[in-house]
């Protein structure tokens, strides 16, 4: 049922939006000529790399910097950063849904090299297909204003990264089409008015360690198992 109604809504969302589509594409191509689209490898349902879709939001040559994107990055464009607040750079991932490599709503797509550092438990995510929004992505909606300071990789890898994961297996462990559409109506109310991510602590128990977890790393966690992983190509976009 669920892929059912992700591939309909997918599908006739494309058609619709398409003026508004073009419109992006042609704003990133006249923002920093090259590519329109970021093509970045993800890890999706049961450990399969797909490449995930985005408006391209940095430039083609960007400076030296993170390799996940931090508060104020200069790699930014100025397009790009309106597109990021927007969330409009995610609209291509309707045709990773429409392929059967995402779903609207589920955990975030991590790149390979984070998720070779998930422990047995927060492998569970991968049971699912990875969502275009999600609990996540609410909950951190401004994710890069978080990472700053001299290591934004270790600050992700340690605390954040573990913050998300908690809340994305209790959206699975939870998981319905009424609280799909309701995490697709609050994604949408968060765009309109960004005050209102802070409603997503009140759907998952979990939402309230993230700002317990913005300070410190969970004591007593458990050490990752080192996995291998499919590819080094770094999380950006």
């Amino acid at each position: 049922m669920k892929r059912a109604c992700d591939l309909t809504i997918a599908a006739l969302a494309i058609v619709a939006l398409f003026p508004i589509l073009a419109i992006v594409a042609a704003l990133v191509w006249l923002s920093d000529r090259g590519s329109i689209f970021y093509h970045g490898e993800r890890i999706g349902r049961q450990g399969a790399p797909f490449k995930m879709l985005k408006f391209r939001t940095m430039r083609i040559r960007p400076a030296e910097g993170a390799a996940i994107t931090v508060r104020d990055d200069p790699r930014v464009t100025p397009v790009g950063r309106v597109l990021r607040k927007l969330k409009l750079d995610e609209l291509p991932q309707l045709i990773n849904v429409a392929r059967g490599e995402m779903s609207l709503v589920g955990p975030r797509p991590e790149a390979p090299r984070y998720v070779a550092l998930y422990t047995s438990e927060q492998r569970r995510v991968l049971t699912v297909r990875p969502g275009v929004t999600g609990l996540t992505q609410i909950v951190y909606r401004d994710e890069s204003q978080f990472l700053s300071g001299s290591d934004p990789d270790t600050l992700y890898r340690t605390v954040v990264m573990p913050a998300k994961l908690r809340i994305d297996l209790e959206y699975i462990a939870h998981v319905s089409l009424w609280l799909d559409a309701s995490i697709i109506m609050l994604t949408a109310i968060v765009i309109l008015i960004p005050p209102a991510s802070s409603l997503a602590r009140f759907l998952v128990p979990t939402s309230a360690d993230v700002s317990q977890g913005m300070l410190e790393p969970a004591h007593g966690a458990a050490e990752p198992e080192p996995v291998a992983p499919r590819s080094r190509k770094e999380r950006n976009g």
